[in-house]
């Protein structure tokens, strides 16, 4: 194996098909009936807000992506702008392993699922496969949802209630998880600097989209009691609107899940890869396959990581021990880039100081909230 070269190979279409691919997973399909349930016919109104709440995260990434433009992205923004090695690999392992519980997660109960598809864990073109079925199949949900006959709920809909609204939004952010993964693609990608910022945005705007259409249609033909009680909402709207068994949402739900799973790995690999550079202890992972240019031995540990979760890990703690880690790396993260702002203005792709701030601020308030809920 090569040292210290991962073969670029990525354009702006399949790196935004990842981003996509890794925000909308499997959770919009159950995701959407606790939304509805707190903010009723107004829910996508919160999925748009929760876009707007990340909002200011995912541009402060894209200012460092071009600044720093290497895998282990998170970690190379703390030590560059907070001059913490060791807080920078901390943040490192922290995203490594938030990835690897998130993955494990998904598959547990069903670890063999993983080995029929372990060969192509590095081929990100797979994996738009699988973004391409998941989108048709929320395409045909909003399709069902907006020719369905309007429940009562949505003819006559309840006054907004913004602190439902408020809760609801905060539920939200979570599904928005998921644009920081692709900064760590920086070495992979061809002309980074003007690739990575662009694909962070662009599928944060699709994403938010999808979401607030999937939301509109799901509470425009369902009423909002069933919505909310319902372990398969999506497939509800479906069987509400046509009749039909969604039999396929199941399956194409399977996708989503595997296409989650996928993502994680190819992520938590590239985090690994990167630390191995700046930390001795991890230098074995600093290695790419000769032909095909990608991280093997982290590949395999992560890999095997996520069995391991998949067997052990406690579902009940999941959301609270990932949604912990990823807000507290954004509030490093943010951090660190209002410091490096302070000290070198320039950048390939800048956004006004407001922003990290901004960011800053609402990953503290997120952490504490979850942090508090979990308490």
């Amino acid at each position: 194996m090569t040292e210290g070269h991962l073969k670029r190979r990525i354009g702006l279409g399949l790196l935004t098909a990842y981003g996509v691919g890794v925000m909308v997973g499997s959770g919009i399909y159950v995701l959407v009936g606790a939304i509805a349930g707190q903010a009723g016919v107004w829910a996508p109104v919160s999925f748009l807000i929760a876009g707007l709440i990340a909002a200011p995260a995912a541009l402060s990434y894209a200012e460092f992506s071009t600044r720093l433009p290497e895998a282990a992205g998170e970690a190379a923004y703390v030590a560059q702008g907070l001059r913490s090695p060791a807080l920078a690999l901390l943040v490192g392992l922290g995203i490594v392993a938030s990835g690897t519980i998130s993955a494990g997660a998904v598959l547990r109960g069903g670890a063999g699922y993983l080995a029929d598809g372990f060969g192509v864990l590095e081929s990100l073109a797979f994996a738009a496969i699988f973004t391409a079925v998941e989108l048709l199949g929320l395409v045909l949900v909003i399709w069902a949802g907006f020719t369905a006959t309007p429940s009562a709920d949505w003819t006559a809909p309840a006054a907004p209630v913004w602190s439902g609204i408020g809760v609801a939004a905060v539920l939200a952010f979570f599904a928005f998880i998921g644009f920081e993964d692709i900064v760590n693609m920086a070495e992979e990608t061809h002309d980074p600097t003007r690739t990575l910022p662009r694909a962070i945005l662009i599928s944060l705007a699709i994403t938010a989209t999808i979401y607030a259409l999937v939301a509109w249609a799901a509470v425009r033909a369902v009423p909002l009691g069933q919505l909310a009680a319902s372990d398969s909402p999506l497939a509800l709207v479906w069987q509400t609107s046509r009749g039909d068994n969604a039999a396929f949402l199941s399956a194409i739900a399977v996708f989503a899940a595997l296409n989650g799973v996928l993502a994680q790995i190819v992520m938590a690999a590239r985090v690994l890869f990167g630390l191995g550079r700046r930390t001795p202890a991890l230098a074995i992972f600093h290695h790419a396959h000769p032909r095909f240019g990608t991280p093997v031995a982290a590949t395999l540990l992560i890999g095997t990581l996520v069995i391991l979760a998949a067997l052990f890990v406690r579902l009940t703690t999941l959301a609270e021990m990932t949604s912990a880690i990823l807000l507290g790396v954004f509030t490093l993260v943010n951090l660190a880039l209002i410091l490096e702002k302070r000290r070198e203005p320039d950048a390939p792709f800048r956004t006004p100081f407001w922003v990290p701030v901004a960011g800053a601020i609402l990953s503290a308030g997120g952490l504490l909230f979850t942090l508090g809920a979990g308490s």
